[in-house]
């Protein structure tokens, strides 16, 4: 009988690394799991080559970042860094949009949606598509108030895709603004430049990407913020007919692209993020066409705004607006989320019974469990975790060195390996790994350890005692590292479950909060027409 405890980790098989009885009666370990190995037999071959490449660059570049994080680093920096990372996150900005709409900015909210839900789908199916680690640690220190952060792949940065794309979008609607006076216009710049510099030199300081996952998260988020610039009067147009085949084709489009989403070699949780901001964008397509039609919505400046005027309600009832509309939010998805986890289970049996299921890997099926769990959400928390979140920005960063994640100890392991290799293949006898000892230093005095060298002995350490372990002791030492940041385990019904409590949020922000305001006194009253 499969139970919730009972569901195998996927992360556990790997690092055990299954055998098999082979012919002579011996156990042979499966080439596959070995960690040198492991991308290679997990990816197609063409995904492989060009993580390869790449995999090159990243390690090139990690002694160069460990130099600079270490001639920057103040404790003031340290915290600095840390709490703005918080105003890159997917739960910022979930909490944030809403209020866009709510004060009639529905231009600007509808087009920093568009730019993050891009982002945030793109950047993580570039990091599931390459699999490619985070520079490494040793010899970086992970500075960071989030606990799931390091989970993910590194490449591409989505915290500097999110940055820039909603740093470039602001400033172009800015500019096309000439209601917005000088003094206005200097200030918004000077933020801007701010934020997008702490986000994306604060991913270098804290020692969670490197140049290459910047500088490719920069472009991303460029190209996406200058696409929905140049083409939102036409989306907008699509969108806002009195057909819903516009509709219709778009969250048709969102779907496929959530189903052909790759598979990656790991438990990574760019794959859920994506879901819940795809799922977002689709309820804001649907709720904004059909919100559009009814008496509550204005016409002015655009079709689809929620009527607000601050000479009207003034600041209490403005932020009673405010308060609501995110209460709503919370409740919404509190009590959502546990219902689908609750009535999904059986009916993905039955499909799975019916040979129509399409699973995933790392998502436990649900022939294989009784019920779901009471899970965490790290894009959107319930009421009940509010109270943490708020603990977790209000306590100290972490500073952690060594693996974090599984993708952290497969190159701390494939590192080692490849630095064993190139010892033996020097030297023609095999000493300690990469001919270290046990402090990163290289056994030959002072000879190498000062600079970038010192920096590259140190990568792969991963603080494991490299005078006394080898091999399997040395896997279990790295495995026992990650197991506290060790993915949790993830059930089948969890993507339907946010596409469909993902794509509410955004129909409770577009429509269902603002005809509530209307009904309780928050509201401007009946709809404007365009002159």
């Amino acid at each position: 009988m499969a139970t919730t405890t009972a569901v195998a980790d996927d992360t556990t098989q790997l690092c055990c690394a299954d055998t098999e009885k082979g012919r002579s009666g011996v156990n042979v370990v499966d080439a596959g799991l070995l960690p040198r190995d492991h991308y290679k037999y997990r990816l197609p071959r063409w995904r492989y080559m060009l993580r390869q490449k790449l995999l090159v660059l990243v390690r090139l570049e990690t002694p160069y970042l460990a130099w600079m994080q270490e001639r920057c680093r103040t404790p003031f920096l340290d915290s600095y860094f840390a709490l703005t990372a918080n105003l890159g996150t997917h739960t910022f900005f979930m909490i944030m949009l809403p209020i866009l709409f709510w004060f009639g900015y529905t231009t600007l909210a509808r087009g920093v949606v568009h730019v993050l839900a891009s982002g945030v789908f793109f950047s993580g199916f570039l990091k599931d598509l390459l699999c490619l680690p985070r520079p490494l640690s040793p010899p970086l220190h992970r500075i960071t108030m989030s606990g799931s952060a390091a989970l993910e792949y590194g490449f591409p940065s989505t915290h500097s895709t999110n940055a820039i794309s909603v740093a470039l979008y602001g400033l172009l609607v800015l500019y096309a603004t000439p209601e917005v006076t000088a003094k206005q216009r200097i200030l918004c710049e000077s933020l801007a430049l701010i934020y997008s510099f702490s986000i994306v030199f604060g991913r270098l300081y804290c020692g969670m990407h490197g140049f290459l996952d910047v500088i490719v998260g920069i472009l991303l988020g460029a190209l996406i913020a200058v696409l929905q610039w140049g083409f939102q009067d036409k989306i907008d147009e699509y969108v806002f007919g009195e057909s819903f085949w516009p509709i219709a084709v778009c969250i048709i489009t969102i779907l496929v692209l959530v189903r052909i989403h790759p598979e990656p070699a790991d438990a990574c949780p760019c794959f859920d993020d994506g879901v819940a901001f795809a799922a977002v964008t689709a309820g804001v397509e649907i709720a904004g066409w059909h919100y559009s039609k009814t008496r509550f919505s204005w016409d002015y400046p655009v079709l689809g705004t929620v009527p607000y005027s601050y000479g009207d309600l003034g600041l209490v009832k403005s932020g009673l607006r405010v308060v609501i509309g995110i209460l709503i939010v919370f409740l919404h998805r509190s009590l959502l989320k546990p219902l689908l986890h609750f009535i999904l289970p059986p009916v993905f049996r039955i499909i799975s019974r019916l040979g129509l299921s399409l699973p995933r890997k790392h998502f436990t099926p649900a022939t294989s469990y009784k019920a779901v769990p009471q899970l965490p959400d790290d894009t959107l928390p319930g009421l009940n975790e509010l109270p943490g979140l708020v603990r977790s920005i209000r306590r100290a960063r972490s500073d952690s060195v060594g693996p974090q994640s599984v993708a952290d100890a497969y190159e701390t392991l494939a590192y080692r390996e490849k630095r064993r290799r190139e010892s033996v293949s020097k030297d023609g006898g095999v000493g300690g790994v990469n001919g270290m000892n046990g402090n990163g230093g290289n056994g030959n005095g002072a000879q190498g350890t000062n600079g970038i060298q010192r920096y590259e002995n140190e990568m792969g350490t991963g603080g494991v005692d490299m005078d006394t372990l080898r091999n399997e002791a040395e896997e279990r030492e790295v495995w026992r590292r990650v197991e506290v940041n060790r993915p949790r385990v993830r059930y089948d019904v969890e993507v339907v479950t946010k596409l469909v409590v993902y794509a509410g949020i955004a129909w409770w922000a577009v429509e269902g909060s603002p005809v509530i305001f209307e009904m309780v006194g928050l509201g401007c009253g009946e709809r404007k027409v365009v002159a």
